[in-house]
């Protein structure tokens, strides 16, 4: 009896330190179904979960905004315009009001601050605004990065960057704002201590996703107009590549960074990549053009967002097998997972956000 005693007691203390992933229900064993429809004045480009209970979506110069949803209860917290005197923040050869087009967003890992990318910049002075098909020789107009804060939802600094800035990501560490910029060809690193620019890294034709290790000491950048991933060791900004396929656009890393899925966006595919044993563990087709994807956080499923296909696919990283693929709306192009709740959110540019339960 005594014996039965401690070999009860011996699996009651392993359980107690299961991961999520080994004691609960895999993301990749449940299910899509819809469970809210946001509308109103958005038209999102993307949608990024904070983790810490609200999600944002950002605008464009459709609608001039980032909106801030409860995650829990998806109602609207915030609106912020993207309106900025730009000359409050240090550039006074900009005397009037401003306004941007929040593309892409960011929180930083203390969750104090989000970063948000603006496509073009209207006002006095700008009158190049940026366009999808460029080159730096196009000499389209820079642009600014935003950083707002979470407190009290207000635009507290401003970064200038180079024409169209798409994705914007933080590393771990704080240490390091990364912003890839489609028509300058590079990416800017700028640092968080001294808010300044401290190197423009030269891409290729329209650099767009980024990922960051979980050590902060490694970025991946898609080039989007080639068919490779750029290593960007952020030590030495050294760089290396991976050829992942043609026109790779969204990237995501598994929670314990041993392998990369990234969109590609021409053949609606995505591919992974073993980043151990640097090789190709194969492609699945989601779609017609895949764009943006999100991982959960047991890394067993993705979830890719089809433009051109209306749809949103659920894909089994362990096999590459897709579970699911549902109608989502017209043009979803974005995509996040909400760690707290394991709902999926997706922006639909046409005017709304979808959320969908996974279970």
């Amino acid at each position: 009896m005594r014996r039965n005693f401690i070999v009860l007691v011996i699996i009651t203390s392993l359980c107690a330190f299961l991961t999520p992933a080994q004691s609960e229900v895999l993301s990749s064993q449940t299910k899509m179904s819809l469970v809210a429809t946001i509308n109103g004045s958005i038209s999102p480009k993307s949608v990024r979960s904070s983790g810490t209970g609200i999600i944002s979506a950002h605008n464009m110069m459709y609608r001039h905004s980032v909106t801030i949803y409860d995650a829990n209860t998806f109602k609207l917290i915030k609106t912020i315009p993207d309106s900025v005197k730009l000359s409050n923040f240090g550039y006074s050869k900009y005397s009037s009001i401003y306004k941007g087009a929040p593309v892409e967003g960011a929180y930083s890992p203390d969750g104090k601050y989000l970063y948000v990318t603006n496509y073009s910049m209207y006002g006095k002075g700008y009158n190049h605004e940026g366009h999808d098909t460029c080159s730096p020789a196009s000499h389209y107009d820079t642009s600014f990065l935003y950083r707002i804060d979470l407190s009290n939802y207000e635009i507290d600094a401003v970064y200038p960057v180079g024409s169209v800035p798409k994705v914007v990501e933080v590393t771990p560490d704080n240490k390091y704002i990364l912003v890839s910029n489609w028509c300058s060809y590079d990416l800017k690193v700028i640092s968080v201590a001294t808010q300044k620019t401290v190197k423009s890294l030269k891409i290729g034709r329209y650099p767009r996703g980024i990922a960051v290790s979980n050590d902060s000491k490694t970025a991946y950048v898609t080039e989007m107009g080639g068919s490779r991933i750029h290593v960007v060791n952020l030590d030495d900004f050294s760089i290396s590549y991976i050829p992942i396929g043609v026109t790779p656009r969204a990237i995501v890393l598994s929670p314990d960074n041993t392998k990369m899925y990234v969109t590609l966006n021409f053949s609606g595919k995505v591919a992974a990549w073993d980043l151990i044993r640097n090789k190709s563990l194969g492609t699945v087709t989601t779609g017609k053009a895949a764009r943006s994807l999100a991982i959960s956080d047991d890394g067993s499923a993705l979830f890719v967002v089809n433009y051109t296909s209306n749809s949103i696919s659920k894909v089994r990283t362990r096999d590459l097998k897709t579970l699911q693929t549902i109608n989502a709306c017209s043009e979803p192009i974005g995509v996040t997972f909400d760690v707290p709740t394991q709902r999926t959110w997706v922006a639909c540019y046409g005017g709304s956000i979808k959320v969908f339960d996974n279970n």
